[in-house]
């Protein structure tokens, strides 16, 4: 008889590492042995404020080392805009937001505080909600500063006469309600301004940054982050006083199809790793 052919037995493994487009990154893993089952793939989405996109991009990157086998689906908006989404039914399983009013919003634990948590909304793992970053609102002007503003307390003044022009964020937004409280700080009415020409207006933080670094306005009151990423120039920071703390709380939703990575991922944003990044940017890690 002729010897039976030997089969021969080749194995090939590809990984593929690609960047999911309009604020999206992915991580793709292989198995960890070859004695061990391959762990499960995982997308896990994450709606995160505006002004994290450049930061949590970055930490992609660094998180495909230490679980490759979760793919970071980012949804970047306005907290306001996330906030509805949410309530609407979209699948989210980590929300960082920039602000605590719409984290409180989706917060069983506040059910009897209707200014809080006016729709009675009981959406987030409490146990894992904490405040994870601090952030600073900012003036910024164009490159050369040619309005040759220099402080908020110039700018309140040169809103009174209309001899500026501001850019600022949505009512709806967290940028624009701090915005507001500085406003309200220096006895400035904010449907008066409009009306008078000063002000325009951004449905996020990035929107209001891009107008600034097109100097198509006089200047901007943005994060200090959003600035640092944008090359611009910061000419004064609020004040507590001003404004109050520009607090970045974040939490696992309850529906989250994926809680124990997306717990283990908030994990790794109060790591050192990851605060290093924030830190670079000019965000203060709190948790």
């Amino acid at each position: 008889m002729k010897k039976l052919m030997s089969l021969s037995l080749a194995c090939a493994l590809a990984l593929s590492l690609t960047a999911c487009g309009a604020g999206t990154s992915q991580s793709t893993s292989s198995g960890s042995g070859d004695q061990e089952p391959a762990a499960q793939a995982v997308e896990l989405v994450v709606f995160a404020a505006a002004s994290m996109t450049e930061t949590l991009e970055t930490i992609a990157e660094q998180y495909k080392t230490v679980d490759p086998n979760v793919t970071l689906v980012y949804n970047f908006a306005s907290s306001g805009d996330l906030l509805k989404q949410i309530k609407e039914g979209a699948q989210c399983d980590l929300f960082i937001s920039a602000a605590p009013k719409q984290m409180n919003a989706l917060d069983g634990s506040l059910l009897e505080d209707q200014e809080k948590n006016p729709d009675s909304l009981d959406m987030i793992d409490t146990d894992s909600h904490i405040d994870l970053l601090e952030n600073k609102v900012t003036l910024a002007v164009p490159e050369g500063n040619p309005k040759g503003i220099e402080s908020f307390d110039q700018l309140a003044q040169l809103l009174q006469s209309g001899d500026v022009f501001l850019a600022m964020g949505n009512s709806d937004v967290p940028v624009g309600q701090y915005t507001l409280k500085i406003f309200d700080y220096y006895g400035l009415d904010e449907a008066a301004l409009a009306s008078s020409g000063v002000l325009t207006y951004g449905s996020n933080v990035k929107e209001v940054t891009t107008q600034v670094s097109e100097a198509s306005v006089d200047c901007g009151i943005i994060y200090g982050t959003d600035a640092f990423s944008a090359g611009l120039e910061v000419v004064d920071c609020a004040t507590a006083d001003m404004c109050g703390q520009v607090i970045y709380p974040a939490a696992v939703l309850k529906d989250s199809k994926y809680p124990q990575q997306a717990q283990a991922f908030l994990d790794y944003l109060t790591g050192d790793e990851a605060g290093a990044v924030f830190e670079s940017v000019g965000f203060s890690p709190l948790a």
